[in-house]
């Protein structure tokens, strides 16, 4: 993997990769990160942080608006593109607590917003139904004419958001084949955690009934051919939900998550990365805890041990070799229990390919490029 800084900053690292894996520029994210080449410590330097990506991220929305005022829509919409990509990769750096957190978030909305008025029509903001309240989401629709189409649900993991779903190019590159995504902010994660206060669940599967739902009251969508896929913690996610929400055609984890209550046993001793800064204040809120130590007994049930062999719809785990934050071990593991799946498959990614690292962010195309030719040959083989 690219490793801009020096040091015990893999998570500032993870972040550097993912922005020039989403169409970031490299001139642009080397200033957004010079003023911080000499910080010591993540966790105390995160505001510092947000504050560089946020100062190169201003130049370029008021570059977008001088663009769009004087008619260049295109020019606009892309440079209105990359500052979100620049604030929503910073903004997940901040502490919870952090007091402009949810300012900034709200702000990432509202570029957004515009960048989808100006340059991508297809895409738009939507809202799923889910006891009494909705999850914020985003839908990229391949259908013309508003014939059906299949359509792929896309979950977050621990801490990352719809915007880096969007950014990642994957939801544009399934509607070139003809297939729509609807990337949702689940409880615990993006807008439903920071402007709802909705945190996560062990019984996913609630959020992929609400899911399923809302598709199939879309008549551009052909609810008999709707899959799910998830990364990071979302590798526990899908496997959990496809287990139980039957109507599901095909399941994805990119990136597996067999047994995430171990993963926290093993992190509390300092072994494996961590993906955030501030990571037990950001886990606790993730989860609506308040005392480690319970939220690390109560973790034990976030596993998929008796759970995977429930699968009965074609199933496909990706996982990197050397990810440093998830152990290999658990995408064999959630495959070896996997033994219901009519089409189960397993692919590791090595150094020699790249892809890597945890959730292939190192070469991120190559891992969707992947994802979504299988989802092809699956569709295709469900007829």
């Amino acid at each position: 993997m690219f490793e801009y800084f020096t040091g015990p900053k893999y998570v500032w690292n993870l972040g550097v990769v993912a922005t020039l894996n989403s169409g970031g520029q490299i001139d642009e994210v080397d200033r957004a990160c010079r003023p911080a080449r000499d910080a010591e410590d993540v966790d105390t330097a995160s505001r510092l942080f947000m504050d560089s990506w946020q100062a190169v991220a201003d130049q370029l929305l008021d570059q977008a608006a001088a663009a769009e005022q004087a008619g260049h829509l295109r020019t606009a919409g892309q440079k209105y593109l990359r500052a979100g990509v620049y604030l929503c990769q910073a903004e997940r750096m901040l502490s919870a607590s952090d007091p402009a957190r949810n300012d900034t978030y709200r702000g990432i909305l509202d570029v957004f917003s515009k960048t989808f008025a100006i340059s991508d029509p297809r895409t738009t903001r939507v809202q799923v139904p889910f006891e009494g309240t909705t999850l914020p989401a985003y839908f990229t629709n391949a259908s013309v004419d508003r014939e059906p189409v299949p359509t792929v649900i896309m979950w977050n993991g621990l801490d990352s958001c719809k915007e880096h779903m969007y950014t990642s190019g994957w939801p544009a590159e399934m509607a070139a084949r003809g297939i729509s995504t609807l990337q949702v902010d689940c409880p615990g994660s993006g807008e439903s955690l920071r402007l709802q206060g909705l945190t996560s669940r062990i019984e996913t599967e609630d959020w992929a009934a609400a899911c399923v739902d809302y598709l199939e009251g879309r008549s551009d969508v052909d609810a008999s051919r709707v899959g799910l896929v998830g990364w990071s913690l979302g590798g526990y996610y899908v496997p959990r939900a496809a287990a139980f929400e039957k109507r599901l055609a095909f399941a994805v984890a990119w990136g597996a998550n067999h047994n995430w209550g171990e993963v926290q046993k093993a992190r509390l001793k300092r072994e494996g990365e961590n993906p955030v800064p501030h990571y037990w204040e950001h886990v606790l809120w993730v989860w609506g805890h308040d005392d480690l130590d319970e939220f690390i007994d109560f973790a034990e049930g976030i596993h998929l041990n008796g759970v995977v062999e429930k699968i009965t719809c074609p199933f496909l785990i990706t996982h990197g070799q050397n990810d440093r934050q998830i152990s290999v071990d658990y995408a064999h593991q959630s495959y070896e229990q996997a033994v219901n799946s009519p089409k189960r498959e397993l692919r590791i990614f090595t150094p020699d390919e790249g892809a890597t690292e945890h959730i292939g962010i190192d070469h991120l195309s190559h891992v969707g490029s992947f994802t979504a030719d299988w989802i092809e040959d699956t569709l295709a083989e469900l007829g």
